[in-house]
């Protein structure tokens, strides 16, 4: 199987008689061919040129194709990986696959697989370097920490592991989940989700795993749970730490066995299913604070998974805002109005604490108000700034007035004036309000029931 004449290729190993065999099977099929005796060799290379494919021994006197595996992750993020492993140090090659290599051939190496795997590895590498919107969902961008999540997501795919997320909020971890379902063998199969925070805790347990007749007051039938309706699917756990310990026990059993009875009913249904979680938080110390089971913390971290908040990806903001002009004019079924490059670059400058879904509500907010075909440096500052003035926290001595309770009002008061303003402002949004306040939603739907506030008015 040929390659594109363009395409390049750094052999890194120890063996002589190896790399001249490899050199002359990639020159063979048309591709530029550079080698390496070692690791430090390679780095220098990897230092001065760039390749498409970097095709390394695991094991050298030098170092660990680990070793070049990290330096072509931190010099060429966009350069494809094969490791070369002799069969006892296989697990080593699986555990660099989820550091971001791309597929691995045990030794000795049948030279037409190698030229077929790598045939393979270059088409993925170029679906990940060309991602459009189309492609993941509306994951976009091409920053080289966002490429690489891509990357790793979709070696995840291939696998029938689970996943375990753990990204700010607002980053796109649910996208990241949909995009390893569509690209996994069950993209034809039920992708489920339940946000583990929003659904009380008193149905948490129904809504997962379903119930009998007569389990509880109401149930006048059986219903199945949503483990049982993404039988042959994927499982989406969104924001897994807010899962009660009581509850812990029962998904630790299906991920284990593949099984779980309905509320009320003895017989054990086994589902077929891949789970992917996914926190805000670091479940890690939530085990160390005795908030989250560290064997199921374990047994849910088979590959993590993370996504850069926007902050770190700054270079994505041009794209990002292009794509939601042209989804909401869309939507609104006008003409996707034009970015001033000082519009865009008053973009680039702000920190984006709420990551892309901060953006995505500022670009709809300002598209939807803004009466004009092109959006300025103006539209920027009307809009911003807005919103947030209630909100701003500051350095400077208190002033008599704190969000509209004078100085000396009862703590609680101010605590409820705060709740009410927040809620007001994400539309009754009680996720977008949490998110704001820094707590969890389930603190905040105590809040609200503690404060009296109308719950049908916050749903």
């Amino acid at each position: 199987m040929s390659s594109d004449a363009a395409t390049s290729v750094l052999i890194v190993d120890d063996e002589p008689g190896i790399r001249t065999a490899l050199r002359a099977s990639f020159l063979r099929h048309g591709w530029r061919v550079e080698t390496a005796s070692g690791v430090r060799e390679a780095v220098r290379n990897l230092e001065g040129k760039e390749f498409d494919l970097v095709v390394t021994d695991i094991r050298m006197p030098d170092g660990t194709g680990m070793e070049v595996l990290r330096s072509v992750r931190e010099l060429s993020p966009g350069t494809a990986v094969i490791l070369l492993t002799a069969f006892g140090s296989v697990p080593d090659a699986v555990t660099a696959m989820r550091d971001g290599a791309l597929d691995y051939l045990t030794k000795p190496i049948s030279f037409e697989q190698l030229q077929i795997t790598a045939a393979q590895v270059m088409h993925r590498a170029r679906q990940i370097a060309t991602v459009e919107p189309a492609a993941a969902g509306d994951i976009v961008g091409r920053s080289p920490l966002l490429l690489r999540a891509i990357q790793r997501a979709r070696a995840a795919a291939s696998t029938g592991a689970d996943v375990l997320i753990e990204a700010e909020s607002g980053t796109g971890k649910e996208l990241l989940a949909r995009f390893i379902h569509d690209t996994s063998d069950r993209c034809r199969k039920p992708f489920v989700a339940v946000n583990c925070a929003a659904v009380p805790d008193a149905l948490l347990e129904s809504e997962l795993f379903g119930h009998g007749r007569g389990a509880f007051t109401g149930a006048v039938g059986a219903k199945p749970g949503k483990f049982e309706l993404a039988d042959g699917g994927t499982m989406l756990l969104d924001e897994i730490g807010e899962m009660p310990l009581h509850l812990q026990p029962k998904l630790l059993r299906v991920l284990q066995e593949r099984e779980f009875e309905r509320l009320g009913e003895g017989r054990s249904i086994h589902v077929d299913i891949r789970v992917i979680a996914t926190t805000n938080v670091s479940l890690a110390k939530l085990v160390e604070r005795g908030q989250f089971r560290g064997d199921l913390y374990y047994r849910l971290n088979v590959i993590p998974l993370s996504l850069p908040p926007l902050h770190e990806r700054r270079e994505d903001i041009p794209m990002l805002a292009e794509h939601f002009a042209r989804k909401y004019a869309q939507q609104m079924q006008t003409k996707a109005a034009r970015l001033h490059p000082e519009f865009m670059d008053l973009l680039q400058a702000q920190s984006w604490p709420g990551n892309v879904r901060e953006l995505a509500n500022f670009m709809r907010r300002v598209l939807t108000l803004s009466e004009t075909s092109e959006i300025d440096a103006s539209c920027f500052e009307m809009e911003f700034q807005a919103p947030a003035k209630p909100f701003i926290v500051s350095s400077a001595p208190m002033p008599v007035q704190v969000m509209g309770a004078a100085a000396g009002t009862p703590i609680r008061q101010v605590e409820r004036l705060h709740l009410e303003n927040t809620l007001a402002l994400t539309d009754g949004n009680r996720t977008h309000a949490a998110e704001m306040l820094g707590i969890s939603l389930r603190t905040l739907r105590n809040k609200i029931r503690e404060y009296g506030l109308p719950p049908r008015r916050y749903a």
